[in-house]
C-alpha cells in the first residue's frame, strides 16, 4: 500500500505528544512481528485510543490499519483521512465485509489493530469480547498481539470533560502472540480476554502513583477507583443505546 498521509500524522502526533509534555511507559513492543501479517487486539477506554495505539508497532516500523465505526468514515472531515490512511470501515449492522477486508490485509502482510470490546468501556475494565478477533487472525492464519492502553481516558472519554493538559503519562504494554486456530472462537477469545485482563491489571498497578490518585474517576471501582462498576456501565450502556435509537427514529419521522 502506498502511504502518503501516514508518516506525516505520525511526526504530528508525536510533536503534539511531546508539546503536551506526555511521558510514555511502553513494553513488550518487541512481540509485534517486524514483518507479516499480524492483528493487534486493544482494549477500548477512550476516543483516542486509536491515535496512541499505533505507537505499539511504531518500534517494529509497522503501520496498523484499525477497523473502526462507519460513522467516522462519513464524517466530512475523518472520512477523507480514515481511508487515506487505510484503515478499515466496520458497519455494526453488516460486520461480513470489514471481516473480508481484514483477513485480505492480514493475509497480504498488513498489521490491522481491533477492539474486541467494540465500544468504550465506562468502566475502564474489559467488557465482553466479541469473538471477530480470534476468527479473522484464524482465518487469515496470524498471530493475534494483545495491547493494553492505560491513561488514554484521561484525556477523551465518555460522560468526561476533555482534558489536554500537560504531562499525563500513558501506559501501552504489549503481550506475547497468541495463536488461535478457530476451532473454538468462544474459548479463544475467553483465553484472550484473561491474557489482557491480566495485562491491564499490570498497567493500572504499575502506573505512577503520584497521577492515579485513589478514587479518581478513570480508574476501575476494582481498583478503589471512581469509575463505574461493569454492571452499572451496562446500564448506562444500555440507557444511551434507547437515547439513539430514540433520536434516529426522531429524525425519520421528520424525514
Amino acid at each position: 500500500m502506498r502511504d502518503l498521509t501516514y508518516p506525516p500524522i505520525i511526526v504530528t502526533a508525536k510533536t503534539a505528544f511531546r508539546l503536551l509534555g506526555q511521558r510514555f511507559q511502553m513494553t513488550g513492543t518487541e512481540h509485534v512481528p517486524r514483518s507479516g501479517g499480524a492483528l493487534l487486539a486493544y482494549n477500548h477506554i477512550g476516543y483516542v485510543d486509536f491515535v496512541y495505539g499505533g505507537l505499539a508497532a511504531n518500534p517494529s516500523g509497522r503501520l496498523v490499519r484499525f477497523m473502526a465505526k462507519r460513522e467516522l468514515f462519513d464524517h466530512r472531515w475523518t472520512g477523507p483521512l480514515m481511508r487515506s490512511l487505510h484503515h478499515i470501515e466496520v458497519d455494526r449492522g453488516e460486520g461480513l465485509a470489514s471481516y473480508h477486508t481484514a483477513v485480505d490485509y492480514l493475509r497480504a502482510g498488513e498489521v490491522v489493530g481491533i477492539f474486541p470490546e467494540a465500544t468504550i468501556s465506562r468502566a475502564m475494565e474489559l467488557k465482553e469480547f466479541k469473538t471477530g478477533a480470534v476468527r479473522i487472525a484464524a482465518a487469515a492464519g496470524v498471530p493475534v498481539v494483545p495491547v493494553i492502553l492505560w491513561g488514554t481516558q484521561r484525556m477523551m472519554t465518555k460522560d468526561h470533560p476533555k482534558d489536554f493538559s500537560r504531562g499525563k503519562t500513558i501506559s501501552i504494554k504489549v503481550g506475547e502472540p497468541m495463536r488461535p486456530t478457530g476451532e473454538d472462537p468462544v474459548a479463544e477469545t475467553a483465553a484472550l480476554r484473561e491474557r489482557m485482563a491480566g495485562m491491564l491489571d499490570e498497567a493500572i498497578r504499575d502506573y505512577p502513583s503520584e497521577e492515579q490518585d485513589p478514587g479518581a474517576w478513570w480508574v476501575p471501582a476494582s481498583h478503589g477507583g471512581g469509575a463505574p462498576t461493569l454492571e452499572e456501565a451496562a446500564r448506562l450502556d444500555a440507557a444511551e443505546k434507547r437515547e439513539r435509537a430514540a433520536k434516529r427514529a426522531a429524525r425519520r419521522a421528520q424525514g
